[in-house]
């Protein structure tokens, strides 16, 4: 038994995996958006953009910037190195975590294009935003550092 009685050398590896975990996020999404919504000076289509382009901004932060472990791990020092992404599932992919965290991006895109009525600014920004949240989950990119950025 380890530190705080969950058993993982490394709980940022499967905490993604716990029950109504998938609903909440959903749930946070949602809500997210009514805020917005709930905002007078902003239009539908701008109401959806900016859910976009904060849920991506977070996601992207939260599993592709940041390092490590924001406890104490077990393991050694080897997540260290490591995005959030790249500790999921102890790295094996296509994993359902992986899947579910892969498509709510683009979900939330084709979301956008629709009720932004695929209007070319807020489809051009939603789309670069999709793909810099989406292309770093390939596996082609596990553990790449493009041009050094992120590496330490």
């Amino acid at each position: 038994m380890l530190v705080g009685g969950h058993g993982e050398s490394n709980p940022n590896t499967t905490w993604l995996q716990s029950r109504g975990l998938w609903i909440s996020y959903a749930l946070g999404v949602l809500t997210l958006h009514l805020i917005l919504l709930s905002v007078p000076i902003l239009s539908v289509a701008l109401a959806w953009t900016l859910t976009n382009l904060i849920h991506n901004a977070c996601h992207f932060v939260f599993l592709h910037i940041l390092k490590g472990a924001p406890w104490i791990p077990q393991d050694q020092g080897d997540c260290r190195i490591l995005t959030h992404w790249e500790q999921i599932d102890y790295g094996q992919q296509f994993t359902a975590t992986r899947k579910f965290l892969t498509v709510v991006p683009i979900i939330l895109f084709l979301l956008t294009s629709f009720y932004t009525r695929y209007a070319t600014s807020h489809f051009i920004i939603n789309f670069v935003s999709m793909v810099l949240v989406v292309l770093p989950k390939l596996p082609q990119f596990h553990r790449v550092r493009l041009f050094g950025i992120n590496k330490y």
